[in-house]
């Protein structure tokens, strides 16, 4: 047994625990490789099964409750928040509507393999006013799926868990260094992929001052409210005048818009 593997061994539990809280509350870090090295170790004896399943189950609703009552809180809005800062420039609320719009509550058992609905499915779950039981129910079913697959699939390699294990601790110090160069990497690419679209939207963005000024004038630009049937039903308000599309089918809507006009696009 490695350093490494009687490390995990000691502390696997309460490792798992903190690594799925973190990456629940938000953090960009990730946390299927520590399930997937936990269940080599529950395979090899280490630990039982039951406990570390528990665990990031319990470590899973911590992360998501907070964020629950944070859409019963503040609404809509906090979807907004979330948008802000999020890594994921395209973790859009707009597909995560139309999920939970299809599928309800249920939608959250299986938040956690779409990438980006895991981050907005809680709140937006709090907003709708899912009831708070049944949010804990289909949460914590979820997430006991979400840790059964990589531990799964560690305990089922686990040999080949052990030799990766044992070949970053022949590495030394320069596994932590491709470690950390990788996370590196991964987190600039993301950090200018979103300046590249922040960019580009403030280039084309216009204002509301500048708007109301447009609307003024004879000639009228078209505006078109794109959001959700359900975005539209939680925050009613709109500009006056706009067009609501359905960005499902938005050629239904094109015989609306008059060739010679400037056309103003609004979302959530």
């Amino acid at each position: 047994m490695t350093e490494i593997t009687e490390l995990l061994a000691r502390h696997g539990i309460v490792l798992v625990f903190v690594n799925v809280l973190l990456a629940q509350a938000g953090m960009p870090l990730p946390a299927v490789p520590m399930l997937i090295v936990a269940g080599a170790l529950v395979a090899q004896g280490e630990f039982a099964l039951a406990p570390l399943l528990l665990a990031a189950v319990a470590a899973s609703l911590m992360g998501d409750i907070p964020w629950y009552f944070a859409g019963r809180r503040y609404g809509y809005r906090i979807l907004g928040t979330l948008c802000r800062v999020a890594i994921e420039p395209d973790s859009c609320v707009k597909q995560t509507e139309n999920i939970f719009v299809r599928w309800g509550g249920r939608s959250l058992m299986a938040a956690k393999f779409i990438p980006g609905f895991a981050t907005v499915a809680p709140p937006l779950a709090g907003t709708m006013r899912l009831p708070f039981r049944r949010f804990v129910l289909y949460s914590a079913a979820g997430a006991l799926a979400w840790a059964a697959a990589p531990v799964a699939a560690g305990a089922f390699f686990h040999a080949e868990v052990e030799w990766l294990l044992a070949r970053l601790e022949t590495m030394g110090a320069g596994a932590l260094a491709v470690v950390g160069a990788a996370l590196a990497v991964y987190l600039g690419a993301k950090a200018i992929e979103r300046y590249l679209l922040l960019r580009f939207m403030r280039m084309v963005r216009i204002g509301a001052d500048e708007l109301h000024r447009l609307l003024q004038e004879d000639v009228k630009p078209v505006i078109l409210d794109v959001r959700s049937a359900l975005a539209r039903s939680l925050d009613p308000r709109h500009i006056p005048g706009a067009l609501a599309v359905d960005m499902a089918a938005p050629e239904l809507h094109l015989d609306r818009v008059p060739p010679d006009r400037d056309v103003v696009v609004y979302c959530s």
